[in-house]
């Protein structure tokens, strides 16, 4: 079963960093996209950054550029990080995972075929 694990959520102060893990079962990644969203109550899915599955290229939104970084697990090849860092309380939300299956496509992607259940950050005092 293909399937995608998110983990690594839970509660910061503003400032603080937190590493989110993408975890790939059924399949591996080292030639698959994989995005990051995330979904504030009551507010619109956000795409936050993607990994490019052809050359590695990553791209990131502009209210998290500079501060989050998205890296593959180079020993494990089926881990997908998204490392968050100078947390804002805007960065509240349950962050997902995603991919469209597709070998070596590039960010953004679109026909995102597989989603993880998502994890919860939230950033509070």
């Amino acid at each position: 079963q293909v399937q995608l694990v998110e983990s690594g959520g839970g509660l910061v102060q503003p400032g603080g960093s937190l590493r989110l893990s993408c975890a790939a079962a059924g399949f591996t990644l080292p030639y698959i996209a994989i995005a990051w969203f995330r979904q504030a109550p009551g507010k619109e899915r956000e795409g936050v950054s993607c990994i490019s599955g052809d050359d590695g290229s990553t791209y990131y939104s502009d209210s998290v550029k500079g501060r989050f970084t998205i890296s593959r697990d180079k020993n494990a090849e089926n881990t997908v990080y998204l490392q968050m860092n100078s947390l804002k309380p805007e960065d509240t939300a349950v962050y997902y995972c995603a991919t469209d299956l597709i070998v070596r496509s590039t960010c953004p992607l679109s026909n995102l075929e597989v989603w993880g259940q998502g994890t919860l950050v939230t950033v509070s005092p």
